[in-house]
């Protein structure tokens, strides 16, 4: 079995069936949101979308509307808490996380179990692209507070079989001293992070450089597919 794959049927499927299979989820879910989601309904009949069968192409798309993040947060101001954009009954929902609200009002999202497991099989694929199994020890050095941050990331390392260490409540030196304790092979943060806290180690005489990680996954920031904080990273983490 090749385990650089998650789900190997689909990650190596040719650009035409995967189309195919797009398509048909999406108009699948066009069909619940229109009979289900006050919010996208409206929207989409303000947009002349009465029907996700008039969705048959990739083209067809240019008919839908973009929803921008200040339509999301003044539907939920005007119908607290959550606002009408929800396709299910509440009891269906299991999660619920916010945005940071650096910019404004924190913005509430639920996701239902099904929504939920979808991201952790994301997750799942990128960890068996990075090369992450089952004897690998994975810290996630973010807050674990309401912000969505890595949670999703933290419990989805369970379906690649690796040990998944907890981050949270900590400052960057114990953040890194818990690294070098349990000697971690893969990091999780943003790049940013991952800067600082090769910082903090440094100043605190932790060989990070010289340590057990042998790769870290970012998200939440653009900075990890800019080259230079790529290198910067590289040589922190050796």
């Amino acid at each position: 079995m090749d385990t650089s794959y998650f789900d190997s049927f689909i990650e190596t499927l040719g650009r035409e069936a995967l189309n195919q299979i797009q398509l048909r989820k999406f108009q699948l879910a066009l069909e619940q949101v229109l009979r289900g989601n006050a919010f996208y309904r409206r929207k989409f009949a303000e947009a002349g979308l009465h029907d996700a069968a008039e969705i048959r192409t990739f083209d067809d798309f240019r008919r839908l509307p973009f929803t921008l993040k200040a339509e999301l947060s003044d539907d939920q101001a005007a119908h607290p808490p959550y606002g009408t954009n929800l396709t299910f009954e509440r009891s269906r929902y299991t999660r619920i996380h916010q945005t940071s609200g650096t910019t404004g009002r924190p913005l509430l999202w639920l996701d239902t179990d099904e929504s939920w497991q979808w991201w952790l099989r994301c997750w799942a694929a990128v960890y068996r692209a990075a090369g992450v199994g089952a004897d690998d020890r994975v810290f996630f050095a973010f807050s674990f507070g309401p912000f969505i941050g890595f949670w999703s990331a933290f419990e989805a390392a369970r379906h690649v079989g690796a040990l998944a260490v907890p981050g949270g409540g900590m400052s960057s030196y114990q953040r890194a001293k818990a690294i070098q304790a349990h000697g971690i092979t893969v990091l999780v943060c943003t790049p940013t992070y991952a800067m600082h806290l090769a910082e903090v180690a440094e100043q605190e005489g932790i060989d990070i450089a010289g340590g057990s990680v042998r790769t870290t996954i970012h998200a939440g920031e653009p900075g990890a597919s800019l080259p230079a904080t790529k290198q910067r990273i590289e040589r922190a983490w050796g």
